[in-house]
């Protein structure tokens, strides 16, 4: 069969695979990524690490550590915490990044690490931004980060593949980051919900890197798992221009330099002259469950929110109804590069931020701060009364200096607007471009010197169903079972989140014994779950089953009850990795779940079926009542979780090996 760019980047990391074995969207791998990251949440994961009896790195080079979240925060307490992260980094051997150095993904990018046609990860969600440079960058979670800093591996289920076709060129004064605002959306039903995507088509050529950086870095917001560009001459010639700079500046002094023999281990013109004569591209054949297609020349500056990506307006439009601003924001990894504080600097010259307006400017890392100051778009930017903030996150997550507060109305080049993340919850947060965002400043509302609209945008989606595979059979290790039996319980509710599963309430009160977790299970959704539900039943739930925060419980506590697994339409895939990181089976099967939503409705919040499901693991199918349903192959990687209960204590018994 033929593949796509991503499954064969796969193929490449995957580790333990058959000869034969094909990798295809569905499949579960387990992964030796080229690199993980970790930013301010490496002091959870150290405990981790430790819990499982690690005393060293599988593979120090493996590992990259930055501080970048909280750097505002110079409290005893936080100071003593990057320490100590600082501390484990430098006796563990990984490279590490100290605070001011940079928002972490920037400087995956910068250095190297996120280096195309690899696959990187990072315990954040924004690490789809590496899918700029051509490199398949996922998010994990922490236990994932333990796992992989004690043996070099954990485990992926390759998404569902999406081909987004860019037709046409952008006009002048219009940006990468307008077309994410207008993909997130003009597409906003869930259309590449926990999917992996591929930019592909003749607009791809007419973005800049930092272009397709802010675009594969918002792919998270529109639900995906990966936003991958392809790698053409663009990308070689920035990768040859990075390399040119660092020849200058010299090497970071990070554990890996070391490597190079005083030159740059990964950023170097031998590495670009291989990758550029082995550039990786999808077969023209391989399949894709959805192909979207949008035309650039149709977009135009456009404003997200308040308070979601789903809505957005041109902002000839906003302009119009004079919505009033408070503060401004030019900061975070998805707009704060270099290209983007120039586009600023370039509106702001000569003017003055509006007053009763706060305009906060932080660059991504301290090397674009340091280029923005040579070239004098800084100080252009000082002088229109721009307050300044250290290369880092910050208000763009809820830390720090110039929050929103009640009521205020704020305009941000950042990649979220959910409601309270920038501060109040009774704030109003849109998202835009550096230009719009700088435009507004100046004004004091909603501004930006466009009056070319009126375009409709041009866009079309296509859904594709696979054909038929040839049926092989799915090799079965020792001690899991090849079949399971069980009655369906039926849940029939739709993006059921993990408040519903197990109520907020109990998520920090550590003391919870896993039957108390079994009798508060469901509790937000259905009070009678736990009468009904018995040891042995097999949960079937509706499409995004599991959505919201990433607190384990909502796996754990299933579990607990003596649910043998759940099947639903579509999992979140945050999740996802939590049930199985517990040893707790999923299985996507939409076919099922449509016939019971047909069958039974929504009448009842929790159905004992009466029917019977037998699950056959060999042969990928689940048989009800005399019909059957395929499913993806649960293969070896997620057959060893469930068998030694867990990621955790798969390390534990890998650990050495």
């Amino acid at each position: 069969m033929s593949q796509t760019l991503i499954e064969k980047i796969a193929q490449r990391f995957a580790v333990g695979l058959t000869p034969q074995h094909e990798v295809h969207a569905g499949d579960y791998l387990s992964i030796k990524p080229a690199y993980v990251m970790t930013h301010d949440n490496t002091g959870a994961v150290i405990p981790k690490f430790k819990s499982i009896g690690a005393t060293k790195l599988a593979n120090p080079r493996q590992v990259v550590i930055t501080l970048d979240h909280n750097v505002q925060d110079k409290s005893e307490k936080n100071l003593e915490k990057y320490k100590k992260i600082e501390e484990f980094a430098k006796t563990m051997g990984a490279d590490f990044y100290p605070a001011g150095r940079g928002i972490g993904h920037q400087i995956m990018c910068e250095e190297g690490y996120a280096w195309p046609l690899t696959m990187a990860v990072a315990s954040d969600s924004h690490s789809n931004m590496y899918g700029g440079l051509g490199c398949l960058g996922t998010p994990i979670v922490r236990t994932d980060a333990a796992a992989i800093w004690a043996t070099g591996r954990t485990w992926w289920q390759v998404p569902p593949i999406a081909r987004v076709t860019l037709t046409g060129k952008l006009r002048k004064g219009v940006t990468g980051k307008d077309l994410i605002i207008a993909l997130c959306g003009y597409f906003n039903h869930d259309e590449v919900l926990n999917h992996a995507i591929e930019f592909v088509g003749d607009g791809v050529k007419s973005l800049s890197v930092d272009e397709r950086l802010a675009i594969s870095n918002m792919t998270t917001e529109w639900g995906a798992l990966a936003g991958v560009f392809p790698v053409d001459e663009i990308t070689i010639q920035w990768l040859r221009n990075r390399a040119d700079y660092i020849s200058k500046r010299g090497l970071e002094g990070v554990a890996s330099d070391i490597d190079g023999n005083g030159i740059h281990p990964r950023v170097n013109n031998k590495r670009i002259d291989e990758l550029e004569k082995n550039i990786l591209k999808a077969d023209e054949d391989a399949f894709y469950a959805k192909e979207l297609i949008i035309d650039l020349s149709t977009i135009e500056p456009f404003v997200s929110g308040p308070n979601t990506v789903k809505t957005f307006a041109p902002v000839s439009e906003l302009k119009n109804k004079d919505v009033k601003i408070n503060k401004a924001y030019l900061v975070s990894c998805v707009n704060s590069r270099l290209d983007d504080i120039k586009e600023a600097a370039e509106v702001v010259k000569g003017k003055k931020v509006a007053e009763g307006v706060k305009f906060y400017i932080a660059a991504a890392s301290s090397e674009v701060q340091k280029e923005a100051e040579k070239l004098g778009y800084w100080q252009t930017l000082l002088e229109a009364g721009a307050i300044p903030l250290p290369p880092g996150c910050g208000p763009c997550i809820g830390l720090g200096t110039g929050l929103l507060e009640d009521g205020e109305v704020g305009i941000s080049a950042t990649n979220r607007n959910f409601k309270g993340r920038m501060g109040s919850p009774n704030a109003f947060a849109y998202l835009a471009s550096p230009a719009v965002v700088a435009s507004s400043a100046i004004a004091g509302k909603i501004d930006y010197n466009w009056n070319n609209g009126g375009h409709k945008i041009l866009g079309s989606v296509k859904v594709n169903s696979k054909k038929a595979d040839k049926k092989t059979t799915v090799k079965i290790i020792e001690g899991f079972k090849p079949v399971v039996e069980g009655e369906l319980i039926f849940c029939h509710q739709d993006n059921l989140n993990t408040d519903g599963i197990y109520p907020g309430k109990y998520t920090y009160n550590d003391d919870m014994t896993p039957q108390q977790q079994a009798e508060v299970v469901m509790e937000n959704y259905d009070p009678e779950f736990v009468k009904i539900a018995k040891a042995g039943d097999i949960l079937v739930g509706g499409f995004n089953f599991g959505t919201g925060s990433s607190r384990e419980q909502a796996a754990t506590a299933l579990k607990y009850k003596g649910i043998q697994l759940v099947i639903a339409g579509t999992f979140n895939e945050t999740y996802k990795r939590n049930a199985l990181n517990n040893g707790f089976l999923l299985i996507e099967c939409p076919e099922l779940i449509n016939d019971l939503k047909a069958k039974f409705g929504a009448q009842k919040l929790t159905v004992k079926t009466g029917m019977i499901a037998k699950i056959d693991f060999q042969n990928s199918v689940i048989n009800v009542d005399s019909k059957s349903y395929t499913i993806d192959p649960v293969g070896e990687a997620a057959q060893e979780l469930i068998v030694t209960g867990g990621l955790e204590e798969w390390v534990k018994k890998n650990l050495g090996s």
